[in-house]
């Protein structure tokens, strides 16, 4: 059973009725129900196709803050091999919210980051619910300077609502950590790629996401500040977190008719939860495509990085 959203409520009915249904047959308290199962699936497949063809943006919002998601770690498993974390920023400590190492991808030496939510409650707290402080930043800093410094390009897979707004954070020079965060990513001379596979949210995502290629799924959200912020900042009213989000245009397809990004992963019917090894599977593809194409194309990464940022500007 999965965790269903508010919109997905027809959805969740079918499916418990046919859970219901499996379950008796196991336990032989009911005649032959597969005419009926076979239905009521057919029923389900069809009330998911008709909630999921034309999402709100409020309800890409809910899809990608859902807590079954795939999530960095997920896909670090999945598509890396000899994978090594480093921890630590050398300054003042570790912090788990990013993710970070060197690993092979289909045989090559990649430099991974990644911001990471959790799963569980344990491994939310531990992780800090994806919201990195100072420390996680300036390590990230330290593994792209790595991977410049050895020719290794990077892969980043951004994943958070924004970074830790607490008054340690900020005495320990969170906005300085970012702003260097997002300068280094701008300035490597190695191709970079990011996928932003759940919340990309605020300068907490760009400080990792500032790529030559930047990629979406297809139900994930980059935006400058939460719904729930903007909605606070504009009208100092919560409750209208759904205007927020559809003015601030911060869906996959918004972003990318606006050039923003540079391309989108789809997500299998119900979201990346439902299927999470297609998902997966889906986005190494990509990666494994966009880093042959820089491989037959050499170019300036840096200078290249520069001029789409630069076009972005001119073109807002």
């Amino acid at each position: 059973m999965y965790n269903y959203l508010d919109f997905e409520k027809p959805v969740a009915d079918l499916e418990g009725k046919i859970l219901e249904l499996k379950k008796l047959a196991e336990n032989g308290e009911a005649v032959d129900v597969g005419d009926e199962i076979a239905r009521l699936e057919k029923r389900s497949r069809d009330a998911l196709r008709d909630a999921y063809k034309a999402l709100t943006p409020w309800q890409k919002v809910q899809v990608a803050r859902h807590p079954d998601r795939p999530h960095c770690l997920d896909y670090v498993t999945a598509l890396f091999t000899d994978f090594t974390p480093l921890a630590g920023d050398r300054a003042f400590g570790e912090d788990k919210a990013i993710v970070s190492g060197f690993a092979r991808f289909q045989g090559q030496p990649i430099a991974v980051l990644g911001q990471e939510k959790g799963s569980d409650t344990k491994s939310r707290l531990e992780h800090n619910f994806g919201s990195p402080r100072p420390e996680g930043y300036r390590k990230a800093v330290r593994i792209m300077e790595l991977a410049d410094r050895f020719s290794i390009p990077l892969v980043t897979l951004v994943d958070t609502a924004g970074a830790y707004p607490g008054v340690g954070a900020e005495e320990r020079g969170q906005a300085e950590a970012i702003a260097r965060s997002i300068s280094t990513g701008l300035a490597l001379k190695v191709p970079s790629i990011s996928v932003v596979i759940g919340e990309g949210g605020s300068g907490g995502a760009i400080a990792i996401a500032t790529a030559n290629r930047v990629f979406m799924l297809e139900h994930a959200i980059y935006s400058v500040i939460s719904p729930e912020g903007a909605a606070s900042i504009l009208w100092r009213d919560t409750t209208r977190s759904k205007d927020a989000a559809t003015n601030m245009k911060i869906t996959a397809q918004d972003l990318l008719a606006l050039k923003i990004i540079d391309g989108i992963v789809p997500e299998p019917l119900g979201g990346a939860h439902r299927a999470p090894e297609a998902v997966i599977r889906s986005t190494g593809d990509l990666i494994a495509k966009t880093l042959a194409d820089f491989a037959a194309k050499p170019v300036d990464f840096r200078e290249q990085r520069r001029e789409k940022y630069l076009a972005m500007g001119r073109s807002l």
